[in-house]
């Protein structure tokens, strides 16, 4: 399982309504379930993932977020989460909202552009960087927003959301303690729990 999953199920409560954005093949709202006893829902549009998250007895909702969440009451979820997702989104102000606005606190993970060998890549190549990180060129990439730490932490201030944790996973175990101290440039994947 991906590190920015395993950081997230600290901050997610045992026995609370979970409704988990782009939730892929179901594998993470499984283990919550399993481990944490959460009530899950999770919101996907790749229709194979949906069949093998069904399959696993999750409950599903085939929907486009970039469509918009009207359909969810306020205050439905405790959380909301979306894992890898903000950056492929075509309004992830918006989606941001509508996670606050359905559940009382949000998580959101993203990679970080600002990542200094994206940096790097850029200064000596003079092109997007493809990696095992960002394996798609710069015209296949599902990536259409492009976000760094304090992008994220500046939209945070407009919108008004509180910033209740943040963690910062490395590309590798090594590089931890430095993605902790500068996460500008070290964090590969940028973790954040966030309220209203």
């Amino acid at each position: 399982m991906r590190q920015d999953l395993t950081h997230i199920k600290q901050w997610i409560e045992p026995g609370t309504r979970v409704l988990d954005l782009g939730c892929g093949n179901g594998e993470f709202l499984l283990q919550l379930q399993n481990e944490r006893q959460v009530v899950g829902m999770g919101l996907e549009i790749d229709h194979d993932n949906i069949t093998t998250a069904i399959g696993s007895g999750l409950n599903i909702i085939e929907q486009d977020m970039d469509a918009g969440l009207s359909n969810f009451q306020d205050n439905s979820f405790d959380t909301v989460v979306m894992a890898h997702a903000l950056q492929v989104v075509h309004y992830p102000d918006q989606i941001l909202e509508e996670m606050l606005r359905i559940g009382r606190q949000a998580i959101v993970t993203f990679p970080n552009f600002g990542h200094w060998l994206c940096r790097w890549h850029l200064l000596i190549r003079g092109r997007m960087p493809v990696s095992k990180f960002m394996p798609h060129s710069w015209y296949d990439t599902p990536n259409i927003h492009f976000c760094t730490v304090r992008d994220f932490e500046s939209l945070c201030e407009d919108k008004s959301i509180r910033i209740l944790h943040r963690d910062m996973v490395a590309q590798s175990q090594r590089g931890h303690w430095a993605a902790r101290l500068y996460p500008s440039l070290f964090a590969g994947t940028a973790i954040y729990h966030i309220s209203h």
